[in-house]
């Protein structure tokens, strides 16, 4: 397997060109089955996720052809509403090929979703809300079974807004009898481009980016062309190095989707500029402890909590890191505390001393943002540090280490 090694110590200092967004182009991927010819999507991004997906619409029945950033789906030969645990098993993002099959062939057979190792992360919010819809779900040997000979619109409330959940139903409901309601629906940037997307390839969607979107069924939809948002999870982690290590502008990103990350950078002394879509850290003189909790959108996002625990072992003090989404998703503090970083959790609150003298050590990815944790933690560290089962980091992060190592970072793959 690959592994990342880094000589830590190096300060930052450059400019990054993000990529396009992951929780983007997955849905928007498996939304392309939905009609019949072909979808043009730019600004891809090349990663073991999307690649997986492609792997996924191409045992339906797809055809797909990735240049460069670039990607062509042709689903007019789409015939096999049936997504294996091979691939399931391997992304949960796999899951989101359900609402669309469902809808276009009138049943889907797809195998529970596995992922991170992280957490249980039930997917009861999707099979309750195509309940909803008219279809007829059972669990049969690991595959979720839906049918509907049409699906009817519905008003459909999530107790938590899921953003697998409302990217499932709002695919499943486009062509569905009547109108659909979801209440308490899913609001990141993510899911806004989902919706613009089905609206251009002619679905009626209204209450975009609100808690109650509604979907008008429509009987026919067309093939178009997207270019998905710049991934904002992918800046905040360089964001969050810069605080940590120099100065590093993020090009071409979406400041109102990084908000309130940009507000406790600030609260750390960091120094935010802005200029258009391109966003600059430099790294205050001390960095000062702030406490976090996540939050779905628009508050502070889960998948950036692990970069910012890294950040706070350097902070002048200690300081504590709440998960409100996941509660379990602290694998990269033991990891993090081999540096000779002193991290302790209790239930979903990790508490986090400053100050920590970080040497470079041996570590392991266990998920993709912990790995990316990790590599913050090892460019601060003094010394060499050897990140293994890198396969993580590339699951979200296309070419982090040339992208760091372009910012004056120590950083190579070993094959």
């Amino acid at each position: 397997m690959d592994k990342i090694i880094i000589n830590g110590g190096n300060p930052l200092k450059g400019k990054v060109t993000l990529g396009g967004a992951k929780n983007a182009v997955l849905p928007i991927m498996a939304a392309s089955l939905l009609v019949d010819g072909t979808t043009h999507i730019s600004r891809v991004p090349d990663l073991r996720d999307t690649r997986t997906m492609i792997k996924l619409l191409e045992l339906v029945g797809g055809k797909a052809h990735l240049e460069g950033n670039d990607l062509w789906i042709d689903s007019k030969h789409v015939n096999k509403p049936v997504a294996p645990y091979d691939l399931v098993k391997t992304m949960r993002a796999s899951f989101y090929v359900l609402g669309p099959l469902l809808a276009r062939f009138g049943e889907a057979k797809v195998s529970l979703p596995g992922g991170c190792a992280w957490g249980p992360r039930p997917v009861d919010y999707h099979l309750q809300g195509l309940e909803m819809l008219g279809a007829k779900v059972t669990l049969e040997s690991g595959y979720i079974r839906a049918k509907a000979k049409r699906l009817k619109g519905n008003h459909i409330r999530f107790d938590f807004p899921s953003v697998g959940a409302t990217g499932n139903i709002l695919m499943a409901a486009v062509t569905a009898d009547g109108t659909t309601e979801i209440e308490n629906a899913a609001r990141e940037p993510e899911i806004m481009q989902l919706c613009q997307f089905l609206n251009s390839m002619g679905a009626k969607i209204s209450g975009i980016g609100t808690h109650k979107i509604f979907i008008k069924g429509v009987n026919d939809l067309s093939p178009c062309d997207v270019s998905i948002i710049p991934d904002r999870i992918e800046a905040g982690t360089f964001l969050i190095a810069g605080a940590a290590l120099g100065e590093v502008t993020v090009l071409e990103g979406e400041p109102d989707h990084l908000k309130v990350l940009l507000e406790k950078l600030e609260q750390t002394g960091a120094n935010i500029s802005i200029s258009g879509k391109d966003i600059c850290v430099r790294k205050g003189d001390v960095i000062l402890p702030v406490d976090v909790e996540t939050e779905v959108f628009p508050g502070y996002p889960t998948d950036l909590q692990a970069q910012w625990i890294a950040l706070m072992t350097k902070a002048e003090s200690d300081s504590v890191v709440t998960d409100t989404v996941y509660h379990d998703r602290f694998s990269h503090v033991a990891e993090l505390n081999r540096f000779g970083a002193d991290i302790r959790v209790l239930k979903n609150v990790a508490s986090i001393k400053g100050k920590a003298d970080l040497v470079g050590a041996p570590v392991m990815s266990t998920d993709i943002r912990a790995s990316a944790s990790l590599i913050i933690g090892g460019l601060m560290a003094k010394g060499k540090t050897e990140i293994s089962r890198v396969y993580h980091i590339d699951r979200g992060y296309e070419n982090i280490e040339e992208k760091f190592s372009s910012l004056g970072a120590d950083i190579t793959r070993l094959n």
